[in-house]
């Protein structure tokens, strides 16, 4: 008998494990079975996000600009030789870079599109084309694969115009590896072409992305995948309900090959029918029906009912994280609601009912802050847990019970009146007193004992400054150093610094400015104690503050906060229990020992400084000064 060929064999199927038997022992042949008969075990089922993978730019759901952008480079000849797409998983990554690997080598484009036809896209779709390489870098991420890489991509394609690369998964390369296909990135061949697709960009050495053209695939929006599913169901006749693909579009959280492959499972299980129903079941989500039930249960504080809606969801086999996940969107919902109508509109796709209209106006904000606070708590909890219903009922004992938030607005609006009136009170107090001062003026020169009887000098307010502490231990060391030229440095590049912070950090540093500073250090007044207290407390505001001024003035000094109604005496208390420090530095000075001439004696009546009011001056500047005599 020959060593290999065909050998068709017409034989039932009962007897045609044995007859393999015989071959197989007889001649030591290794057999191939092809199976031709109908009723075979051949799988020949495909999962729809394999069979309605995109084979077109056309067919990429919601990255339209990314693919108008390879498009265009196509038609204008700008190909560059290496390519980064980033995103989320099932963005279209690897298709588009399967259909720009087409498209580049297809001699037949249409408006830059690929025309499937001829033999080098059917190749590239049947994945037989030797030039087009599909690497999966989680597998193959040593050393060795690189530089096998690199060693091949000198020679010239077989077949295709291009030589295609395409590493999937290319954050899973190691160090090493990178540093192997970072010189083959910088001096490619003309013909060769590197695609790099990944979920994790910030894994990759910025060396990499610099010598890539980077595009950033986005989520696809819930209302691009509802219409993709309902084209794809329209397409195989199937049945469908749509607050099932509305279900499904929001569950698969902006990935069309997650909401494919839940599209399938909710096929399975319905016999080819897609049920609002089966959705539900394949996604473990819980229905709008029992979340608002559940809200207002919570809303109302019936502690009761809440627990028996929580137990109902348990029983049917809901998962606990999924119904806190579901039951925090619900609550964004209706913060969002409150805001913007529209939004929610487009976010659940138009399944917004009266209930929840309605229940949006029952709760306030205040209410929903605190529940969702609770939700991520109990979200973090439940993934080290094995008796999550415990949790849920945990908390749901918590949300019924939460204090009050009438009374605590009752309060806070009756401290902002007394608050308003203590502010009122003294704005009418100066006022009064300006208009005193002008009659002064206009009378003209009176017996200064009797007008300083009369004015009354108003005491100063002392500002609470709550739990924030001023830190003396890191104040005086800068003063021990500070100079009135760091301070003018300082305030120069103020400005800029307040513009390189965001909204919220130039909120609370608004009402701030520097008042010492040292080469080291710099101390930062605060009109209001409150902003004082936040900035104190704002370890991130801090970072922003230090790392900002390395940028503008190439220096990272060590930034101190003080409240401005506190900074006097810190500046006064300094001074003096430094005194004889500062005049000991008088006396040592070599200048000092020298014998002064006529002119520079000084006179005791004069008005020239001391030594302690020259470190003053050194410190805050003479314009900030008020000097009196003892």
């Amino acid at each position: 008998m020959p060593k290999t060929g065909l050998i068709w064999l017409a034989i039932p199927d009962d007897s045609a494990y044995n007859c393999l038997s015989i071959l197989t022992t007889a001649y030591g042949f290794i057999v191939r079975v092809i199976n031709d008969s109908k009723g075979g075990s051949e799988m020949s089922y495909q999962a729809l996000y394999r069979v309605w993978r995109p084979q077109r730019f056309d067919e990429i759901v919601g990255q339209s600009i990314i693919t108008q952008t390879l498009k265009n480079a196509i038609l204008t000849k700008q190909i560059s030789h290496a390519y980064l797409f980033t995103g989320p998983r099932g963005t279209g990554k690897t298709s588009a870079a399967k259909i720009f690997a087409k498209a580049v080598n297809c001699h037949y484009l249409e408006d830059g599109e690929p025309c499937n036809k001829c033999e080098t896209c059917r190749a590239i779709n049947e994945g037989s084309l030797s030039d087009v390489i599909e690497i999966d870098a989680a597998s193959n991420n040593g050393v060795e694969e690189i530089r096998d890489i690199r060693d091949k991509v000198k020679y010239a394609p077989t077949k295709a115009d291009y030589k295609v690369y395409i590493i999937d998964e290319v954050h899973m390369l190691s160090t090493g590896a990178f540093n192997a296909l970072l010189k083959t990135l910088e001096e490619p061949p003309a013909n060769v072409i590197f695609i790099l697709a990944t979920t994790e960009p910030h894994k990759i050495p910025a060396t990499i992305i610099s010598r890539t053209q980077k595009f950033d695939f986005k989520r696809i929006r819930p209302e691009d995948i509802l219409e993709r599913m309902a084209y794809i169901l329209k397409q195989k006749n199937i049945e469908y309900d749509d607050k099932a693909l509305k279900l499904i579009a929001k569950a698969a959280e902006g990935g069309m090959r997650d909401a494919l492959s839940i599209l399938d499972q909710a096929m399975s299980y319905g016999d080819d029918k897609v049920t609002y129903e089966n959705a539900l079941q394949v996604t473990g989500s819980v229905t709008n029906e029992l979340l608002t039930t559940y809200v207002e249960q919570v809303i109302k504080k019936d502690t009761k009912n809440a627990l028996i809606t929580v137990q109902k969801v348990l029983d049917n086999g809901k998962d606990a994280s999924r119904f806190v996940e579901d039951l925090t969107s619900y609550c964004q919902d209706i913060l969002l609601y409150q805001q913007d109508p529209q939004i929610v509109e487009q976010l659940e796709l138009g399944m917004v009912d009266d209930k929840f209209k309605a229940l949006s106006d029952q709760i306030s904000d205040e209410e929903i802050y605190q529940i969702i606070n609770e939700l991520n708590e109990i979200a973090n909890s439940l993934r080290y847990t094995a008796h999550p219903d415990v949790y849920l009922q945990v908390l749901t004992v918590k949300i019924t019970h939460l204090k009050q938030l009438e009374d605590v607005s009752t309060t806070t609006s009756v401290d902002n009146a007394d608050e308003n009136g203590k502010i009122k009170m003294l704005t009418d107090k100066v006022n009064e007193l300006q208009r005193e001062i002008e009659q002064l003026k206009k009378s003209g020169p009176a017996d200064e004992a009797s007008q300083s009887q009369q004015m009354v000098k108003p005491k100063p307010i002392e500002a609470k400054s709550g739990n924030a502490r001023v830190e003396l231990a890191k104040i005086y060391p800068i003063l021990g150093r500070a100079t009135r030229q760091s301070l003018n440095e300082f305030q120069e590049v103020w400005p800029d610094l307040m513009n390189a912070l965001s909204v919220t950090q130039r909120a609370v540093m608004h009402v701030s400015k520097p008042v010492a500073a040292s080469p080291d250090g710099v101390i930062v007044s605060f009109e209001y104690p409150i902003f004082f207290q936040k900035a104190q407390a704002n370890r991130e505001l801090c970072d922003a503050l230090e790392n900002n001024l390395d940028r503008i003035a190439g220096k990272a000094p060590k930034i101190v906060f003080v409240p401005d109604n506190q900074w006097p005496k810190i500046r006064k208390d300094y001074l003096a229990s430094h005194k004889d420090e500062l005049k000991g530095k008088q006396n040592t000075d070599p200048k000092s020992q020298e014998t002064p001439t006529e002119d520079e004696k000084i006179d005791p009546d004069s008005n020239d400084p001391k030594p302690i009011v020259k470190k003053a001056e050194e410190l805050f500047g003479k314009d900030i000064l008020d000097i009196k005599n003892d």
